[in-house]
């Protein structure tokens, strides 16, 4: 009787467990119809305490990081500027000081945030730079009326000392944040997280290179009533300190693993960083498409000097219109993303989001001439650049392992900051040789790239099978 009971219980198991995932599936929907604002959606995230203080901290840091270059152009021409003498070579090197730091120490940071506690990278990084801009008035003051070396006066080379190490900061920030979203958000909640981030990040460099120069003025005219030297360091450095001192409040949970043996070299490190983007598809294929799109990006703000140049009724230095109109595009697709997004396999909104951007391109080429239509086509732009942006940021969170994090976000962040660089260089070069059409006509036939390489994805460990925790 025995035999046959169990013949009996294997006979019926395969009939017994489609009813058991049917009902974890109903429950599922009972949940998510009961819990809406749990199941998706900004809500979902912003109920999160830590990642609202992890997000807080960004708003406060990312309006930093922009209004940092206004602080550096102003202190430029009222330092340093001769009457005659253009602004934009001062400026460049500023930028390089900016740039540096993040193609030599990107993927060297994302190993030591593997090793190191993610919230004392965050809250260091943060506090450091903020004590720096507060430091700065002195350390001019310090250098003003020295001798010139290689050119250049002391005090801009303390500027650009400065820039240096705040920016080399950055590139700790940058991988730690991305690696803690995870750490704190649930799996289902990433593409909403990543949504609310993207959208921040737009704002802030709209709204941060905006009202840079406005709030330095108020700060001035309030901090002269005090008797006080300086104003503006105090909005930047404030910033940035106020980033720290919320950061301190997160709790990310994380269990840092003690390596057993001899701690590996760096390069080591990094190898095996390479190593897991080879052997993962999902995640490289993703940070391709994200490159890709970055490269577009770096050109189109340099060809948009010359678009607004021959522009009727607008001049060279009005280009930021129809980088604002990108970034507005974004980030209203961001917020649409954050709260339907997850409805749509990732991969399908990449390939919708590379032929958006490829027809976008197309028609500004063809409205090089008609206000109105190439402010929509760099709003379309924006709209459809977040469809990849978010969705491949999100696959890369949610497939790689966290002990590689680090690594991974500190390639990611070398390889983006590669691909805005390059661009820089050669889209000014490209456009005089070819003219500007043919130049927007190849970034077209460049994003479309990424739409082949988004139908090459198969459905990533997200999309198939999101956990949902009762």
């Amino acid at each position: 009787m025995k035999e046959i009971k169990s013949m009996e219980e294997v006979s019926i198991k395969p009939e017994i467990e489609p009813d058991i995932e049917d009902t974890k599936e109903e429950k599922k929907r009972e949940f998510n119809r009961e819990n809406p604002s749990k199941s998706r959606g900004f809500a979902a995230v912003l109920q999160n305490r830590s990642f609202l203080i992890l997000w807080i901290g960004q708003v406060f840091s990312q309006l930093a990081d922009k209004i940092y270059l206004v602080l550096t152009i102003g202190i430029i021409a009222s330092r340093f500027e001769n009457a005659n003498e253009a602004i934009s070579g001062w400026v460049s090197g500023i930028m390089i000081a900016f740039t540096i730091p993040a193609i030599l120490f990107g993927s060297l940071a994302g190993v030591y945030v593997d090793r190191w506690s993610k919230k004392e990278v965050l809250v260091i990084s943060n506090l450091v730079r903020g004590i720096l801009i507060l430091a700065l008035p002195l350390l001019l003051w310090l250098s003003e009326n020295k001798t010139i070396i290689l050119g250049l006066p002391v005090g801009f080379w303390t500027l650009l000392g400065v820039t240096f190490i705040v920016s080399t900061l950055t590139q700790f920030f940058a991988p730690a944040e991305q690696a803690t979203i995870p750490l704190i958000v649930k799996r289902r909640n990433l593409l909403s997280a990543n949504s609310l981030y993207t959208t921040t990040m737009m704002a802030a460099t709209i709204i941060g290179f905006a009202i840079g120069e406005p709030l330095f003025e108020l700060a001035d005219e309030l901090i002269a009533k005090f008797g006080l030297p300086f104003g503006n360091e105090v909005i930047v450095g404030g910033g940035y300190a106020i980033a720290g001192l919320l950061l301190l409040l997160l709790k990310t949970e994380e269990k840092l693993k003690a390596r057993k043996g001899k701690t590996p070299h760096v390069l080591e490190d990094i190898k095996e960083g390479i190593v897991h983007l080879g052997e993962n598809h999902q995640v490289r294929n993703a940070l391709i498409q994200l490159i890709i799109l970055f490269c577009v990006f770096a050109a189109l703000a340099v060809l948009a000097v010359r678009l607004a140049e021959v522009m009727p009724n607008l001049k060279a230095d009005q280009f930021g219109f129809f980088l604002a109109a990108a970034g507005v595009g974004m980030g209203i697709s961001a917020a649409i993303l954050g709260h339907w997004g997850d409805s749509f396999p990732y991969s399908k909104l990449s390939l919708v989001g590379s032929i958006g951007v490829t027809g976008s391109l197309l028609g500004l080429a063809s409205f090089t001439h008609n206000l109105p239509m190439a402010l929509t086509m760099t709003f379309s732009l924006g709209l459809f650049a977040a469809l990849i942006a978010i969705p491949m940021q999100t696959i890369i969170q949610a497939e790689t392992p966290e002990e590689m994090r680090g690594k991974v976000f500190g390639l990611q962040n070398n390889a983006v900051n590669i691909a805005l660089s390059l661009p820089l260089a050669l889209a000014g070069l490209a456009e005089g040789i070819f003219g500007l059409k043919p130049v927007l006509i190849g970034l077209a036939v460049f994003a479309i790239i990424g739409g082949v390489i988004a139908l090459s994805f198969a459905p990533s460990e997200t999309e198939k099978s999101p956990k949902v925790d009762y």
